[in-house]
């Protein structure tokens, strides 16, 4: 009979630091042949990877189904994560490496197809992950913990199990801990409560079955010595004299399987924690990469790390700093009877001492230095979907690297290289991976386009996702604005994308489906919203250099028939309705200037309702303005229109809301043309107090919208036109009017007043005693 091989069972807390120190430690002593780790078997062909330096964590073993990936599955790991460790010491020992828990292609099969009794699976967030968190209730109906973690915790008379983990775990930095945790966790499996429910519990005996299938298997090859990494929940499942085997294959028996595939993707501290489904996360990976990585004065050199992020920002943090901040750290420890001092003592002293107490200091200090967000890489030569390889191609030659940290970029589309990472990242989010978002540049040219990037890690799923529609950027590109077709402004939003993108391909159809939709629609607000986007696709056309000449023949068709029908379309609106429309024509007369001959067209239609009186007052009083504006209408015939408008006949609100659609187009008017200002100024003084209680909420709005700098330049402008209007009236000779100015004064002037008080003065346009 052969003999046994030696089994180690190492229980670990993933992502812990601690516990990744240990593996390598028992490892090392142990020296397996072969090397079995929590996680899906068909992973076992990524391993080879490991061996290039160009993979670096964070990273995430990726599964996904073939027909649907958006069914997808992560195993995200870090540099302190324990089967990180693990994977790393087998690839460079030379020794075998196996994935040993439940297959991904039973993960992500669909549950239909399974005995219709052990449907419906309950996803437990925290179960197993760190050790088997399960949540139970008490008698009084109130959550209890009743995790294994939680109840050693208890234990050691620790009421926060995760300060247990910590201290006899994680800062841990020398022997071998291991198999106290399975002895540890027997006892607690003994005596803890069932799974909340028996899915749930189903779930974790097919697992720790198909865990001892994968080591029975192992073990007959004859290998000396086996290393197993797994949880610490599951370490008594796997130590010792294994079961029968007869029972694990009768749980593993006919389950449902689908056709799935794995790659490696770039993961971040950030998400750590937060991908759906996947209770092992962290809060703190910045910390616990800071606890695996220093390997001596702990927290002097995490202190110094904080203080260089606040001085990176321009605060004044000196060496004195950090010395008291260590100090601190260390007191509050022994305050707290803790062994070493931990995140929350060194985060308190942080607080207190580099912060100075300032709450905002320290937060800044979790974001980049206890989350301190990095992105993993994954190297080029590691299978993916030929969509995703033709993304890296695309970036590559951008010279855009994804990058967890958000920043702006500011892109001139005269340069090739800028024009590529245009075109980049517009396709990218036409198939829905939203890498970057549009900001604003400041400038009003069309060679220029603003830009926030940021990768997150979800984007590498919406990237498999996307091939289902082609196996490259264009062709992907192509097909989802082919599909756009929901009604005219959908069309000539997609023809715009596709001018951005530089999608020829796919113009001719969109072109085709505008003209058939075009010729059904007599909306007259549809035509308008359908205008917009397309006069702006055949501008951005000539810096990109594409022939848009079709797009402003069918962009003019579409202006002819919104013109023929906008004065009907106008009269009698609601509010609410009038108020859309209005942003409609806005819009519409902010593009037709780019529309080569289409001004005059719209300049008359526009002048065609002056003289509707169903017109909105908001768009009556906005069409007045745009027409002086553009200098077809005179301040004369404004002052006038403006008079009617705000004239007895009309209520408050329709009075406000004709000044507020006059006023909308900013005050530079009212700043330099005195005269229009003393007509608006006119009528508010005309107002009586109950109309100008009445109208001013809205005027508020209209003012409220202009800058402060244009606020106050109007303040400014007004005063001056009111100190003319006062030079204006005769002079008034005080030495004649002295009798009576003594008169008025004797009246209002109260008998305290000391003599000589008076003074004469003029304020408000008035003579003020």
């Amino acid at each position: 009979m052969a003999e046994q091989p030696l089994v180690r069972v190492l229980g670990i807390r993933h992502h812990g630091p601690g516990s990744a120190r240990a593996v390598l430690a028992a490892l090392e002593e142990l020296q397996p042949e072969v090397v079995l780790i929590e996680g899906p078997p068909e992973a076992d062909g990524l391993v080879e990877y490991l061996a290039n330096p160009e993979l670096q964590p964070p990273v995430a073993l990726l599964a996904y189904r073939n027909d649907d990936p958006a069914a997808a599955a992560m195993w995200p790991l870090a540099q302190f994560s324990p089967e990180w460790q693990a994977l790393t010491w087998a690839v460079g020992h030379g020794a075998t490496v196996r994935f040993m828990d439940l297959p991904a292609a039973i993960v992500l099969a669909d549950p239909a197809e399974e005995d219709p009794d052990l449907l419906e699976l309950e996803e437990d967030p925290e179960s197993d992950e760190d050790g088997g968190v399960d949540e139970d209730r008490d008698a009084d109906g109130e959550r209890m913990r009743s995790d294994p973690i939680a109840v050693l915790a208890r234990a050691g008379g620790y009421d926060d199990p995760e300060r247990w983990w910590d201290d006899v775990v994680e800062s841990r930095r020398d022997g071998d801990p291991f198999d106290a945790i399975t002895q540890a966790m027997a006892a607690v499996r003994e005596s803890a409560p069932p799974q909340r429910s028996p899915q749930a519990q189903l779930r974790e005996d097919r697992r720790e079955a198909q865990m001892r299938k994968v080591l029975r298997a192992v073990i007959k090859q004859g290998p000396r010595s086996i290393g197993v990494v797994c949880g610490a929940w599951h370490a008594p499942a796997l130590s010792g004299k294994l079961p029968p085997a007869t029972k694990d294959n009768a749980l593993l028996r006919g389950l449902p399987k689908t056709k799935i595939s794995m790659a490696w993707v770039p993961w971040t501290h950030s998400r750590l924690g937060l991908w759906s489904g996947y209770g092992a996360g962290v809060e703190s990976p910045g910390w616990y990469h800071h606890l695996f990585s220093a390997t001596d004065q702990v927290i002097e050199r995490w202190m110094t790390k904080a203080a260089t992020v606040l001085r990176d920002h321009d605060l004044p943090v000196s060496s004195a700093h950090v010395i008291e901040s260590v100090r601190l750290a260390d007191a509050l420890a022994a305050l707290r009877d803790r062994p070493l001092a931990g995140l929350s003592e060194v985060s308190d002293a942080a607080e207190a001492v580099l912060c100075e107490g300032h709450r905002p200091l320290a937060q800044l200090i979790n974001s980049e230095v206890v989350i301190g967000e990095r992105l993993g890489t994954v190297p080029d030569e590691v299978p993916v979907v030929p969509l995703e390889a033709d993304f890296r191609a695309a970036a590559k030659a951008a010279r855009l690297k994804p990058s967890a940290t958000e920043r702006e970029l500011v892109l001139d589309l005269r340069t090739p290289t800028d024009r590529r990472r245009s075109v980049l990242l517009h396709r990218m989010s036409i198939i829905g991976v939203d890498w970057g978002e549009r900001v604003a540049t400041g400038g009003i040219g069309t060679f220029k386009e603003g830009w926030a990037v940021l990768w997150q890690p979800e984007l590498s799923v919406k990237l498999i996702e996307a091939s289902l529609w082609g196996t490259t950027l264009v062709s992907a590109a192509e097909y989802r604005l082919s599909q756009r077709s929901d009604d005219l402004a959908t069309i000539t939003q997609a023809i715009s994308a596709a001018i951005v993108a530089e999608l020829p391909g796919v113009l001719p159809q969109l072109m085709r489906g505008l003209d058939a939709r075009a010729a059904r629609t007599n909306d007259v607000l549809e035509l308008l919203a359908a205008l917009v986007p397309l006069v702006e696709a055949q501008r951005y056309g000539d810096v990109r250099g594409t022939d848009t000449q079709a797009l402003a023949t069918v962009a003019r068709g579409l202006l002819d028939r919104a013109c023929a029908g906008l004065g009907a379309a106008l009269g009698g609106l609601a509010p609410e309705a009038a108020e859309q429309a209005r942003e409609r024509i806005d819009d519409t007369h902010r593009v037709v200037p780019l529309l080569p001959g289409a001004k005059q067209v719209w300049i008359e239609t526009l002048q065609t309702l002056l003289d509707r009186a169903d017109l909105p007052p908001g768009i009556s009083g906005r069409v007045v303005r745009m027409l002086l504006d553009g200098g077809q209408v005179s301040v004369d015939e404004a002052g006038d229109r403006l008079h009617a408008a705000l004239s007895v006949g009309s209520s408050a609100a329709e009075k406000a809301l004709w000044a507020e659609g006059f006023l909308s187009g900013g005050p530079l008017l009212l700043i330099h043309d005195e005269r229009l200002l003393a007509l608006v100024d006119e009528w508010l003084g005309e107002l009586a107090e109950i109309e100008f209680l009445d109208v001013l909420p809205l005027l508020r709005r209209t003012f409220g919208a202009f800058s402060p700098p244009e606020r106050r330049e109007l303040n400014r402008v007004a005063a001056g036109v009111e100190r003319a209007a006062i030079s204006d009236e005769p002079e008034i000779d005080l030495l004649a009017a002295a009798g009576v100015l003594q008169t008025i004064r004797s009246i209002l002037t109260p008998s305290s007043t000391p003599a000589g008080a008076e003074r004469i003065g003029s304020v408000d346009g008035g003579v003020h005693v």
